[in-house]
């Protein structure tokens, strides 16, 4: 089975995660004491063809996380994968969600800033673990926390997921960018007054952007450089890669280009595509 221990920080998304898991049809449990993970595993193997199971394992178990490693190697040794997801975000974003939803911290009451010290206290090795997946939530919200994670784990197991995500500079960098295009220098659709209401889904912002020789010439020095990295990404067993173009909207160049290399590359790599800043809630 492919297992996937979702861990990280209260009111860091851990809920959305999981929500986006099962929808990829992962078996989620949420809140399993650490000495019993191995045996729910062996439980889980006795149900006719499920594959994919995601686990919520996180600071309320106290200090059974301290054999977490063991636990991990005991269910690898039965012939199973166990992946880390660690959801993280600053202190003062986790303060501010907790004053927001006006929640009790689940380790320290109404003192959250102690709660907030004592989970990273006992979450320290899971974060560190090798090959943990960590993601930063801060600036996220959830229907782009929801793909990143349909994203990393709704590809097949062993083969490297691509993403190729646009993005406006004006809203910050996107924080799960491993490869990040600045396409600013482009001709921008904004200042046409027939185009700054489209988006680079629509033909017209296409055309406008992609008829631009700098834009020609960029897309065929892109490609290239991706032809010539991504095999050599998937050589050194990397599991994920998010390639970011920006814009300063992040709704028309850096969609068009998104777009385009898509096509370019989806005829020999299986990309997803992802418009940060054309998403709800953006």
């Amino acid at each position: 089975m492919r297992i996937v221990v979702v861990t990280g920080m209260s009111g860091a998304g851990k809920s959305t995660a999981l929500k986006a898991l099962e929808d990829l049809g992962f078996y989620c449990a949420d809140n399993l004491p650490m000495p019993l993970l191995k045996q729910f595993v062996e439980l889980l193997g006795q149900i006719k063809n499920l594959a994919k199971v995601a686990l919520v394992v996180d600071a309320r178990a106290g200090e059974f996380l301290g054999g977490f490693q063991a636990v991990f190697e005991a269910i690898r040794s039965a012939g199973h994968t166990v992946e880390v997801l660690f959801l993280d975000a600053p202190d003062q974003v986790l303060l501010r969600r907790f004053s927001e939803t006006r929640r009790r911290h689940p380790l320290g009451g109404d003192d959250l800033r102690k709660g907030i010290d004592e989970e990273r206290r006992l979450l320290g090795g899971l974060h560190d673990y090798p090959g943990a997946a960590v993601v930063n939530t801060d600036g996220l919200n959830v229907h782009q926390l929801k793909g990143i994670v349909q994203e990393r784990y709704g590809k097949r197991e062993g083969a490297l997921g691509i993403t190729l995500l646009s993005f406006g500079f004006k809203l910050g960098l996107p924080p799960e960018a491993d490869v990040v295009f600045d396409v600013r220098f482009l001709p921008n659709p904004y200042f046409e007054p027939t185009l700054t209401s489209r988006t680079g889904l629509e033909t017209a912002v296409q055309d406008f952007v992609l008829g631009s020789p700098d834009a020609e010439a960029f897309l065929g020095l892109a490609e290239r450089m991706l032809r010539f990295t991504i095999p050599r990404y998937e050589r050194e067993g990397k599991a994920y890669l998010t390639i970011a173009i920006g814009c300063t909207g992040g709704r028309h160049r850096s969609v068009s280009i998104v777009e385009e290399l898509a096509r370019r590359l989806g005829a020999v790599h299986s990309i997803t595509v992802r418009h940060r800043d054309l998403e709800p809630g953006s």
